[in-house]
């Protein structure tokens, strides 16, 4: 299994299929990590949608998202559920970042971040404008995560 990449680390690229609610829309499309050079971005990979940390986790991320923005970076939540499942997570709970689906969990185990039983550690990667690792927290069990405001406050080093 690979290792979780180290900060200062280019992460490689990726693509996958992914989501967005935008009013009552929710505009599918496919996102890549070559798309996001030149301004920082936030990966979120969390278990699954509709369960109770992870509702919360990006709940507190869409709530804080204009924050996030204003540091200048983008937010995608990543899952191992397909487009259906995250688009009526959107719309249950509003979320308004990108949600992408990592099905076979191939971008998960790049990150070395699957885990048996679990399918996948919920982590958090922030990336800088060149994509190379700024910070990282990554849970053994998953049952925490980092506030929006802890992100904010490590995106404002990278301008600082």
């Amino acid at each position: 299994m690979p290792h979780t990449p180290k900060i200062g680390d280019t992460v490689g690229e990726f693509r996958l299929p992914g989501g967005r609610l935008d009013g009552e829309t929710f505009h599918r499309r496919e996102y890549t990590l070559c798309e996001q050079r030149g301004k920082p971005l936030v990966l979120a990979f969390y278990p699954g949608d509709d369960t109770p940390v992870c509702t919360a986790q990006l709940c507190s991320y869409s709530d804080g998202l204009a924050d996030l923005q204003s540091a200048g970076a983008a937010v995608w939540g990543i899952s191992p559920q397909g487009l259906d499942s995250h688009e009526r997570f959107a719309r249950d709970r509003n979320l308004r970042m990108p949600l992408l689906s990592d099905e076979g969990r191939t971008v998960a185990q790049s990150f070395g971040i699957t885990a048996p039983l679990i399918g996948l550690r919920r982590a958090v990667f922030i990336l800088t404008a060149t994509g190379r690792l700024h910070w990282k927290h990554v849970t053994a069990v998953g049952a925490t995560y980092p506030p929006a405001t802890t992100l904010s406050a490590q995106l404002a080093t990278l301008t600082a």
